[in-house]
Parts: structure tokens; sequence; C-alpha cells
């Protein structure tokens, strides 16, 4: 699986940049360790270094930031006036004002659902750094329009729904991680598109949001590249401003 995509994916996406897995283990997945920040640290500006080529592994001792403490299944709770953060703020903090209200923020998290992260450690690798045993929980492309309109079309050639994928609101590593982790568990395992969230749009390109799709759907996908609108002129005709852009 992992060659037959590289294959696919160099002849039909060019160049274009390679997607990021991750996956639960009680082990490292022979991945260092991610560095202990002093102070607060995003998840996501520190997977540009795996985006890169670097395999990393973290703890719950690893993960700083409360919202991705939550979001990667560490924790069930938020800060003390974690409401107040996200919405209007108050006299000992400023509000990111995401959400209108703090009535607003406490029923948004109300539902919220536990992912099993508690106690395991999560390994994110670039996908050409998978080892021969190695099966992801979920396949993240960081991707620009040209390229997410491919993995957006092929990921509802194979279905009637329309809504085959979706946009939930929340932090950058709820929509990498969170959203479709659960989606991995579900029976639609729909995709989810991502990183709308402001605060995280320093750790992307200015042309870049995600595409997180649950491994077993991410094969599906790959086995009908060679069916689906990407063997047209259509697609020949935009992968070529895709070569020019990833060049």
């Amino acid at each position: 699986m992992k060659d037959k995509f590289l294959l696919l994916w160099k002849k039909y996406f060019g160049d274009a940049e390679l997607p990021v897995v991750f996956y639960y283990t009680d082990g490292d997945g022979g991945a260092e360790w991610a560095e202990k920040p002093k102070g607060h640290s995003c998840i996501i500006c520190e997977l540009s270094k795996v985006r890169n080529g670097k395999c990393v592994v973290y703890d719950a001792g690893r993960v700083t930031c409360g919202g991705a403490k939550k979001y990667l299944g560490y924790t069930e709770t938020m800060r003390p006036g974690f409401e107040y953060f996200l919405s209007c703020g108050n006299e000992q903090m400023e509000g990111e004002r995401y959400l209108r209200t703090p009535d607003q923020v406490r029923e948004f998290m109300k539902l919220h659902k536990k992912i099993p992260g508690s106690g395991r450690n999560i390994v994110f690798k670039r996908w050409d750094k998978l080892g021969e045993n190695e099966k992801p929980d979920v396949v993240i492309f960081f991707a620009p329009p040209d390229v997410l309109s491919g993995l957006f079309t092929l990921a509802n050639f194979d279905q009637t729904d329309p809504n085959g994928t979706f946009t939930p609101f929340g932090s950058g590593c709820g929509s990498i991680v969170y959203y479709p982790y659960l989606e991995s568990k579900s029976e639609r395992q729909r995709a989810v598109i991502g990183m709308f969230d402001p605060s995280a749009r320093k750790c992307v390109q200015e042309n870049i949001l995600t595409f997180a799709v649950p491994y077993e759907r991410f094969t599906k996908m790959t086995d009908n590249m060679e069916e689906s609108f990407l063997i047209t002129n259509t697609w020949r005709n935009l992968k070529k401003r895709i070569i020019t852009s990833s060049g």
C-alpha cells in the first residue's frame, strides 16, 4: 500500500507534498520522542518537522497545550475559565472571541466525545517514512486548493451522499486528529477539511488547508484513482498547474 500510493500520487499529483499519518500505540513506533516544551507549544507548528520527514512520538507529558491535550485524548477537562478564553474574556484574560458567549462554549464542549488516547502514545510520520507493518489511524494532507480539489472529489467518487467530507468547527489539532479519528471508528468514515483555526494558521503556509481521512477510507480512495476523474483531460490540465506551483 505504501509503494502503491507513492506511485499513484506521483503520477496524478506530481511533486505535491506527501501526507502525514498518525496512529496510537503503546510503544514509540521507531520515532523520536518529542521534546518536552518549557512553555506553551502548538502541535501544529511542531508538525512542520514531520512534514519535512522527521518521525515524532508524543505522550501526555509532551503535549502542553490544553486544547491539544483534550483533542489528542489525554484529558477530558479544559483549563479553568476556558469558556471565557474561547469567547469574550473576563477580568483575568483576553478572550479569543471564537464563540460569542461563555454559555455557547459550555454547550459546544458538551458535544465532545472522549477519544482513547489516555495512557497511549501518538506517532506522527510522513507517508514515505512508514514501516512495513505500520497501519495508520488517519492520513493528513496539507494541501493547496488545486490538490485539495482533487482529494475532495476523489473522496466522493464512490458515494451518492454529497456529504462525504465535512468541516467541523474547532482547533487546528481538532481538525487533523480528533474529528478524523472519531470518523475512523464510525460507519461513515468521512474525511475532514480543516485548519481554519486562526490561532493555528501561523503554523502553516498561507495557501494551505488540511484534508484528514481515516485510513480505511484512504485505501479506497487510492484504489479508485485509476478509474476516477484523475485519468481525464480535465485533471491533466489541472495537474500541470499543480506541477508548476510545486516547483
